[in-house]
C-alpha cells in the first residue's frame, strides 16, 4: 500500500504540473525555459526505463563496458551541439524531417518520417513494457491485476498527462524525473551497503576482484565489449538516436537561443556520465548482495525489482524503486507521444498546409489517441515475444532503425548531389536488410568477427553508397 500511495502522489504532483505549465496543448517548442531546467531535463530525457532498470543489471554480463560507450556519448553531443542544432535553429524546423524535404524531396521526407515512426514506436514500447514488467512484479501481482491491465491503465494515465500539458509539461516533468531516479539510486546504493556490511570502497575493491568494475576491453577485437567498437557506437548511436529524435531535441530546442542550447546540450552530457557511473556501482553492489546469498539465474532486467524486494532490504527501497521507473519512463513516454503525433502531422499528413487551425487540433487528438493505442499493444507484443537485456535489445532496434536516417542526413550534408527522389525508399529499406544479413553471417563470414551496435555504421554507410548511386552532380542537367 505504501508503493501504491507513493505513486499515486507522483502521478497526482504530474498533473498538477501540467496543470500550470500547461495552458494549450500545444506541440510546437516553446523557447522559453531557462537554461538550468533544460539541461537537467535533457539529463533526465536521455535516462529511459530501459537504462534505469537494465543498466544496474548488465554489470553481471559487461561489467563497466557501458562507459567506454558513455565516452562516445560526450563526443556525439558536441556534435549534435555545435553540427545540427545550428541547422534545426536556422530552419526553425517544427519536424527534424522537414531537412529531408528540402533537400531531396517529398518521398524521402515521407520515408525519413516513417523510419523515425517505425523506431520511435518499438523504443517506446519498449521503454513502457520495462516498466510495466517491474510495476507488475511489485504491484500487480499483489493486486491480482494481470499484465495487460498494468499496461492499459499506464499509458491511459501517460495519455491524459501529456495530453493535458503539452511539450512544456513535460519539460517540467524530465526536471521532476531527474530528481526522482538521482534520489532513488543514491539511497538504494546506502540500503545495499548496509545490507553488505561494506563501506563504499570495501564494495568497490570486492567488486573489482570479482571483474564485476572492468572498464576498458582492448584484449579481442572480435568481442562486442571492445573499446574501439563500442566507442564508436556511442558516438553515432546518440547522433541519430539523438540527433535525428523529434522527441529528445524539441527539449533542447526549448532553449531560449542558439548559445544556451549548445551550452545545455554539452553540460548535460557531462551530468549523464555521473548519473550513469552511479547506476553502475549500484549493479556492483546488487551482484555482490546476490553472491552474498547465493542467488543466480535472474536475468539483468529483473534484478533490481528482485533485490529490491527481498526481505532484509527496506520497504522503502521498493516504493523508491517503483518511483523511479515511473519517473523514468511517465515524461519520456509523454515525449515520445508528443513527438510521434507531432511528425505525422507535420511530415507525413502536411497538416499545417492542409488544415485550419481548428481542424488541425481534431485530427492530432485522433492521432494522438491511435498512437497510444498502437505503443499499448506493441507492449502487449513484447510481452508475448520474451523479455531479457532490454538494453541491448534497445540499441540493436534503433542500429537498424535509426541507420538509414543517420545515412540519409549525413549524405545531404556533406553531398550537393541531387538523389533520384522516388528511390530513397528502396534503398532505406535494403539498407537495413544487408546489414542484417551481414549481422548474421559475420562471424563465418569475416573469421569470427562478431558485431555490435557498430552494425548502425555499416547500416549508415550502405544507405550513404545507395543514395550515391541514385543520386547525380547538381550541374548536370
Amino acid at each position: 500500500m505504501i508503493t501504491l500511495a507513493v505513486v499515486a502522489a507522483y502521478i497526482v504532483l504530474l498533473f498538477v504540473v501540467a496543470r500550470l505549465s500547461g495552458s494549450n496543448r500545444s506541440t510546437t517548442i516553446p523557447k522559453r525555459h531557462p537554461r538550468w531546467l533544460v539541461t537537467l531535463a535533457m539529463v533526465g530525457a536521455a535516462i529511459t526505463g530501459i537504462s534505469f532498470i537494465s543498466l544496474p543489471g548488465s554489470v553481471g554480463i559487461d561489467a563497466f563496458s557501458y562507459l567506454q560507450m558513455n565516452l562516445g556519448f560526450i563526443v556525439a553531443y558536441v556534435v549534435i551541439a555545435y553540427w545540427l542544432i545550428p541547422l534545426y535553429f536556422r530552419h526553425n524546423v517544427v519536424s527534424l524531417y522537414e531537412y529531408l524535404n528540402n533537400r531531396f524531396g517529398v518521398i524521402s521526407h515521407a520515408t525519413g518520417a516513417w523510419f523515425f515512426l517505425v523506431a520511435k514506436i518499438l523504443g517506446a514500447a519498449l521503454k513502457v513494457f520495462v516498466v510495466c514488467i517491474v510495476l507488475q512484479q511489485l504491484l500487480g501481482t499483489a493486486l491480482g491485476i494481470p499484465f495487460w491491465v498494468t499496461a492499459v491503465v499506464f499509458m491511459a494515465l501517460v495519455w491524459f498527462y501529456t495530453y493535458r500539458g503539452g511539450l512544456s509539461s513535460v519539460i517540467w516533468a524530465d526536471l521532476i524525473k531527474t530528481v526522482c531516479m538521482v534520489a532513488c539510486v543514491v539511497i538504494s546504493i546506502i540500503f545495499v551497503l548496509r545490507a553488505l556490511d561494506l563501506s563504499f570502497v570495501e564494495a568497490i575493491k570486492e567488486g573489482s576482484q570479482q571483474g564485476l568494475t572492468q572498464i576498458f576491453f582492448f584484449d579481442n577485437i572480435n568481442s562486442s565489449r571492445h573499446f574501439l567498437k563500442l566507442f564508436l557506437s556511442g558516438v553515432f548511436i546518440v547522433i541519430a538516436t539523438t540527433g535525428l529524435d523529434q522527441d529528445l531535441m524539441q527539449r533542447i530546442l526549448s532553449s531560449d537561443s542558439l548559445r544556451s542550447a549548445q551550452r545545455n546540450m554539452v553540460r548535460s552530457s557531462f551530468i549523464q556520465v555521473i548519473f550513469i557511473a552511479m547506476m553502475l556501482i549500484l549493479g556492483t553492489l546488487f551482484f555482490l548482495y546476490l553472491g552474498k546469498k547465493g542467488l543466480s539465474g535472474i536475468t539483468a532486467d529483473e534484478v533490481f525489482a528482485f533485490v529490491s524486494s527481498q526481505e532484509d532490504m527496506p520497504m522503502v527501497m521498493s516504493s523508491l524503486l517503483v518511483l523511479g521507473v515511473v519517473a523514468a519512463s511517465f515524461s519520456s513516454m509523454g515525449g515520445s507521444l508528443t513527438a510521434l503525433t507531432t511528425s505525422f502531422m507535420v511530415d507525413i499528413l502536411h497538416g499545417r498546409q492542409r488544415f485550419d487551425q481548428q481542424h488541425y487540433r481534431k485530427i492530432n487528438n485522433v492521432v494522438y489517441l491511435a498512437m497510444t493505442i498502437i505503443i499499448v499493444t506493441t507492449i502487449l507484443g513484447f510481452k508475448a515475444w520474451g523479455d531479457g537485456c532490454s538494453l541491448n535489445l534497445y540499441f540493436e532496434m534503433s542500429s537498424y532503425t535509426f541507420g538509414p536516417l543517420l545515412g540519409m542526413f549525413t549524405f545531404g550534408f556533406f553531398s550537393q548531389r541531387r538523389v533520384c527522389d522516388k528511390l530513397v525508399p528502396l534503398v532505406a529499406l535494403l539498407a537495413p536488410a544487408i546489414s542484417l544479413l551481414l549481422d548474421l553471417n559475420s562471424q563465418a563470414w569475416f573469421g569470427g568477427y562478431q558485431f555490435g551496435f557498430e552494425i548502425l555504421l555499416v547500416n549508415a554507410a550502405l544507405t550513404m553508397v545507395g543514395l550515391t548511386i541514385i543520386s547525380r552532380p547538381t550541374n548536370k542537367r
